[in-house]
């Protein structure tokens, strides 16, 4: 055990949810194919699109504390879908996947007591791995609160 054995632990909590908000898990179970591209009424994001930019958003975070060689996409364009909607249903169970395979890798490297979370990069402008941790929990848990509003206004919240 590691002096900061608690913090990972913490932290590894912070990114999976469930203290005071959903789960991902939860924000996106049974949520019914035929309407991951509807956008409700007044709201400028769909389920698809709020998905596919906390997928995107996390792999970008996940690389860049892994690699000084990753390059992230343009900002802010790069890290939306183009569509509100996918082109095929599947995509939606795809980056589903994709969101946990990545947010796994996130938590290994987490727990990794070989990986100082206070020390800067070697790239970038002074982060941190404490920083990205913290950074997937709190935009994760804003996007999954925005993903469950989403569901409720369509009638898909169970």
């Amino acid at each position: 055990m590691t002096p900061d054995s608690a913090l990972r632990k913490q932290l590894a909590q912070l990114i999976e949810g469930g203290h005071a908000h959903a789960t991902f898990d939860a924000a996106v179970k049974d949520m019914p194919l035929g309407q991951v591209g509807t956008r409700p009424p007044g709201c400028p994001h769909s389920a698809w699109e709020l998905l596919e930019h906390l997928r995107i958003a996390q792999h970008d975070i996940l690389e860049f504390s892994r690699s000084a060689d990753w390059e992230s996409p343009k900002w802010p364009e790069g890290y939306w879908p183009a569509s509100p909607r996918p082109e095929k249903p599947e995509q939606w169970i795809h980056s589903v996947e994709q969101y946990r395979a990545d947010q796994s890798e996130f938590l290994k490297l987490l727990a990794d007591p070989r990986q100082d979370l206070s020390k800067p990069f070697a790239w970038g402008e002074g982060q941190t791995l404490l920083r990205e941790a913290i950074l997937i929990g709190d935009h994760a848990a804003y996007h999954i609160g925005q993903l469950v509003l989403v569901r409720r206004l369509l009638g898909a919240w169970v």
